[in-house]
């Protein structure tokens, strides 16, 4: 490799939020590697169609899935969350902070030790079903950017959520995962309010705030970047896989 050869990136692995697969990576996907990236998205277990089984799998089943990708390549990856896989890649990440080059959070943030994700589920419940488009603004995560055909296609596709990957308590054992260079992407909150939130000692960002390098990027729309502005969030990966952010 001459002196003013670039390294190359190192693969950048996409993680989905609830109710979602690799589909929902298309766009971003395609343009990461029509720039040159090596890009795997990620269907977690239990999420593949509406007829997949999932009254058996388990937290530790989505953190295994996250892993097996991360540890495919022979080096470290960019390793993305976007919402609710927060959880599983933080849980990932504690397993494996070698393997992990950069991690980015879409819209998303590291998940803190004992945290259970869905405290509130019933214990015979077998899956999380998509809400309504309501109660998902009333919880705050907008539909901003998403037109009529988005939201369409999103009511179609999704798959219910297995409940047992989202009631279980998350235990993390290594503080090595606080050292990994962290970005995050800001779209429904400003980084401006997050970083206040941080600063203020608000629990609920206690782990954000013990990142110790942690860089943020506003992409002001609404909580599914990957439909809303995928030219953008993909560019903003890119970055992050460069190391600019």
């Amino acid at each position: 490799m001459s002196p003013q050869t670039p390294p190359p990136s190192p693969p950048i692995v996409l993680v989905p939020g609830h109710w979602l697969g690799a589909w929902a990576w298309d766009a971003v996907a395609a343009r990461l590697r029509a720039t040159g990236h090596t890009v795997t998205a990620l269907t977690l277990p239990g999420l593949e169609d509406a007829a997949t089984p999932r009254a058996g799998i388990r937290y530790e089943d989505h953190v295994r899935a996250v892993l097996d990708a991360v540890t495919a390549h022979d080096g470290p990856v960019v390793l993305v969350a976007h919402s609710g896989a927060g959880a599983p890649v933080t849980s990932a990440l504690d397993a494996a902070p070698e393997r992990v080059a950069r991690v980015v959070y879409v819209d998303s943030g590291p998940s803190a030790d004992g945290v259970v994700p869905e405290p509130d589920l019933r214990q015979d419940a077998v899956e999380l079903p998509l809400p309504s488009f309501a109660e998902l603004e009333a919880g705050g995560a907008s539909l901003a950017g998403l037109d009529a055909a988005a939201l369409d296609r999103f009511r179609e596709r999704a798959v219910p959520h297995p409940a047992g990957a989202l009631r279980e308590r998350i235990v993390l054992r290594d503080d090595r995962r606080h050292g990994v260079p962290a970005t995050l992407v800001c779209c429904s909150i400003p980084s401006a309010t997050v970083q206040a939130l941080v600063a203020s000692g608000e629990p609920m960002f206690a782990a954000v705030a013990a990142l110790t390098d942690a860089g943020y990027v506003d992409l002001p729309t609404g909580h599914w970047p990957m439909w809303s502005a995928p030219a953008e969030l993909a560019d903003v990966l890119a970055g992050a896989a460069a190391g600019d952010a």
